[in-house]
């Protein structure tokens, strides 16, 4: 049963629709309603040209000049967005280098430290006697073992 009623609408309201669709075809046919159809668009435009001439006369901005605005306006938005995000990037990097510099005053402070042991080795060797430099070793003599 609930299949019949279902089947029963859908056609209702296609015969509905089929209805509505030649009436509005009917319509849009006859001259007349054609003509002041034509006319009552004529007059809208007559009245949207009339009225934005009147809001320029007063100063005022026309829905056109809003619109341009509200175009201009997502146009810069987008813009700066773009701006920071390249303001991120760098940051980032800035923050990269920091570490960088970080590293180098690590490096510094290696190198001094080095430096410091250098000069005590330095000192060191100063502070021990004077050897004899050794022979050349064309003229060592051969040690041979006695008995």
């Amino acid at each position: 049963m609930a299949g019949d009623s279902d089947g029963i609408k859908q056609r209702i309201a296609r015969t509905g629709e089929d209805a509505l669709g030649k009436l509005a075809q009917d319509l849009l046919e006859n001259p007349l309603v054609s003509g002041a159809l034509a006319r009552a668009f004529e007059a809208r435009e007559k009245a949207s040209a009339a009225q934005e001439v009147a809001m320029s006369a007063l100063n005022l901005p026309s829905a056109a000049d809003v619109e341009r605005l509200t175009r201009r306006l997502r146009s810069v938005s987008q813009r700066l967005e773009g701006i920071e995000d390249g303001v991120d990037r760098l940051d980032e990097r800035l923050t990269g280098l920091g570490a960088i510099a970080g590293l180098e005053v690590r490096l510094g402070h290696i190198e001094e430290a080095l430096d410091a042991l250098r000069r005590q080795i330095a000192s060191l060797h100063e502070a021990l006697p004077a050897s004899p430099s050794p022979q050349p070793r064309e003229q060592e003599r051969l040690q041979v073992p006695t008995g």
